[in-house]
């Protein structure tokens, strides 16, 4: 039996586990120190997934009533338990609460998974950013900016 996931809210005391979640997600992972210091600033709030250690994390912003999901993460060995959406469904709760009415996000457009994850969750996209992921090496992903209506009942 998996142990239970756990979603909680990030403060600056969860940045080490926030680190660790990142870490494991990303080649170019944000440090424990960047975590403190955005979870300081105007309008950001996250989560962090545990189960028997840092799972997950999701770190947004709100300003003017629209939430931006600066990043996303799962490690690896929690990748395909719905750790993603997990995070996802509470920080759009946590925006809507906050009286956000738009949600966005970028997404690599090699990363279907994901794109099928905020399709399932209703966002559309709304753009495209050229060369906007760099993959080092020269190789540069272009990214789908997507957008979801929090106001929308089916979204």
């Amino acid at each position: 039996m998996s142990p239970e996931l756990v979603i909680a809210w990030a403060t600056p005391a969860e940045a080490a586990a926030m680190a660790e979640a990142h870490g494991g997600a990303f080649e170019d992972s944000w440090r424990e120190e960047d975590f403190e210091d955005l979870l300081d600033g105007a309008g950001i709030f996250g989560f962090v997934a545990k189960a028997e250690a840092p799972a997950g994390v999701i770190l947004c912003r709100i300003a003017a009533q629209e939430m931006e999901v600066l990043t996303l993460g799962v490690a690896p060995g929690a990748r395909r338990r719905g750790v993603a959406k997990a995070l996802m469904e509470a920080a759009l709760a946590a925006a809507r609460r906050a009286g956000a009415k738009a949600a966005f996000l970028e997404v690599a457009v090699d990363n279907p998974p994901a794109v099928a994850l905020y399709a399932g969750l209703g966002f559309r996209q709304a753009g495209l950013r050229r060369r906007y992921y760099d993959r080092g090496g020269g190789v540069f992903v272009d990214a789908h900016v997507m957008r979801l209506d929090l106001n929308d009942p089916a979204g």
